[in-house]
């Protein structure tokens, strides 16, 4: 049970941002950001966009630094990947929302 996240490289409105996920669960990841003072808003499908600036505090709050396709085995193979233009699975897994 781990919070993951991946280097700013993924550009978008004029800043870098990394992606923060869990490998337990929804609500995990959730607390996780409330205590980094991240909003709901910032929450897309399986994880958070989290600006270039923002990083070093989750990396000091416990966030796991790992590749970004590292990051994308290790959500898909806890279940909780959810990739553009498909559905949800039908049966959330553990605090899925």
């Amino acid at each position: 049970m781990a919070i993951y996240i991946d280097p700013p490289t993924w550009p978008g409105h004029g800043r870098m941002w990394s992606h923060l996920v869990s490998d337990h669960s929804f609500d995990e990841l959730h607390a996780f950001a409330a205590r980094l003072g991240a909003p709901r808003r910032a929450f897309e499908r399986d994880h958070y966009d989290l600006p270039s600036e923002r990083y070093g505090d989750a990396v000091r709050a416990g966030a796991l630094e790992i590749g970004s396709k590292e990051l994308v085995r290790r959500l898909t193979a806890a279940g909780l990947r959810r990739p553009k233009h498909r559905p949800a699975p039908r049966t959330a897994r553990r605090g899925a929302s």
